[in-house]
């Protein structure tokens, strides 16, 4: 990065972190953009600059999250089955925020808490992940040469998101016990489809 993107890079985590600790600590409805710029001090339009809505601040690092696991799910080598493939991906991208800056790590937890608080936001994670479902599906077909629509495929990324769902929906608020979880997991899925039925 250049002197400027780590700047804008700078002001963006500032952001987020003033967001995320206004809307915990006095609720997400009753802030408001101007008091999320103010404690950066920057003007609202700067704000504007970042993000197009308080709820896209809010929901930034979800995103963020999820664009690591479609990157590095299109990076995995080809002899991966899709299902492999997608697990491995998961476990990068908790690894990435395991072994991170630790302000991230909590950055992470901090969006995980009001996220599950705040039906609004509830309501946009699942728009989120809906659109990345596409996006994985359309990845998963590529793979196995298929169209995004086949029921196969189809199959496969919705296996796959419901134990996303399960795993960091309703686990622990600790990054080392969220990697159990998954593992936990994906060793129950595993038990239960018989080997090579997500090729």
């Amino acid at each position: 990065m250049g002197l400027r993107e780590r700047k804008k890079q700078k002001t963006r985590i500032a952001l987020i972190d003033a967001a995320l600790d206004l809307f915990l600590t006095q609720g997400y409805d009753i802030t408001t953009i101007d008091q999320v710029a103010a404690v950066v001090d920057v003007s609202p339009r700067t704000f504007f600059r970042y993000f197009s809505s308080k709820e896209e601040a809010a929901l930034s690092l979800p995103q963020d999250g999820l664009e690591i696991l479609l990157a590095e799910f299109a990076a995995r080598p080809a002899a991966e089955s899709p299902h492999q493939a997608l697990s491995n991906a998961m476990r990068v991208m908790l690894d990435t925020l395991r072994e991170g800056d630790a302000a991230e790590a909590r950055r992470f937890l901090q969006a995980r808490q009001l996220i599950g608080s705040t039906p609004t936001l509830l309501a946009g994670q699942m728009c989120l992940m809906a659109t990345s479902e596409r996006r994985l599906a359309e990845e998963v077909a590529r793979r196995r040469g298929t169209d995004p629509d086949d029921l196969h495929t189809q199959f496969v990324v919705s296996v796959f998101t419901a134990l996303g769902r399960i795993c960091f929906e309703h686990g622990p608020d600790d990054l080392s016990l969220l990697a159990e979880r998954l593992e936990q997991t994906l060793a129950i899925a595993e038990r239960c489809l018989r080997p090579g039925w997500d090729r």
